[in-house]
C-alpha cells in the first residue's frame, strides 16, 4: 500500500475519532448549559433538498425525522471527509509535521466543512454570532482537531 493511500485510511479513521470527540463535546455542552440541539443541520437538509429539487415527506413528523437523520449523517460525513482531506494533505506533502500543526489544520478544515455549507445555503451567518455562539462552535471543533491529530500521530508511529 502506498504511503498516500495509507494516510488516506488513517485520515478517515482520524476523522471518525474526531467526529466522536466533537459530538461528545457538543452533547456535554448541551447538558451543562441545558440547551436544546441545534436545528441548523435539519435546516441545511431542508434548504439543500429545495435547491436540488428533492422531495421530503409532507407529514411533519416524518419530514422532521428524515431531516434529523440526514442532518446527523451530513455531520458524520463532514467529519470523516475532513479527516480524509487531512490525510491527503499529510500523504501528498508530508506536512504539517507537528502535532500542533496537524491539529491546527484539522480545526480549520473542520470549521469550514461544518459551517461552510450552512453559510452558503443561508442557514446561518457567522458574522452575526455572539461570543457564546462562537464558543459553542469553536470548542467542539477544537475537540475534533485534538482527537484527529492525536489519532494521526498514533497511527504514524513506527
Amino acid at each position: 500500500m502506498t504511503s498516500v493511500v495509507r494516510t488516506l485510511y488513517w485520515g478517515a479513521l482520524a476523522g471518525a475519532v474526531g467526529t466522536t470527540a466533537l459530538n461528545a463535546a457538543t452533547y456535554l455542552d448541551m447538558a451543562v448549559r441545558r440547551r436544546p440541539a441545534s436545528s441548523t443541520p435539519q435546516q441545511t437538509v431542508e434548504r439543500a433538498a429545495k435547491l436540488i429539487g428533492a422531495r421530503l415527506p409532507r407529514e411533519e413528523q416524518r419530514r422532521e425525522a428524515v431531516e434529523s437523520g440526514l442532518g446527523s449523517l451530513l455531520g458524520a460525513t463532514a467529519g470523516v471527509g475532513t479527516g480524509l482531506a487531512l490525510g491527503a494533505v499529510r500523504g501528498l506533502t508530508g506536512h504539517p509535521r507537528s502535532g500542533l500543526g496537524t491539529a491546527g489544520l484539522a480545526w480549520l478544515l473542520a470549521m469550514v466543512a461544518g459551517n461552510g455549507p450552512m453559510t452558503v445555503l443561508g442557514v446561518t451567518d457567522p458574522r452575526t454570532w455572539r461570543s457564546v455562539d462562537w464558543a459553542a462552535d469553536v470548542v467542539p471543533h477544537l475537540a475534533y482537531a485534538g482527537a484527529a491529530a492525536a489519532t494521526m500521530a498514533a497511527l504514524e508511529r513506527p
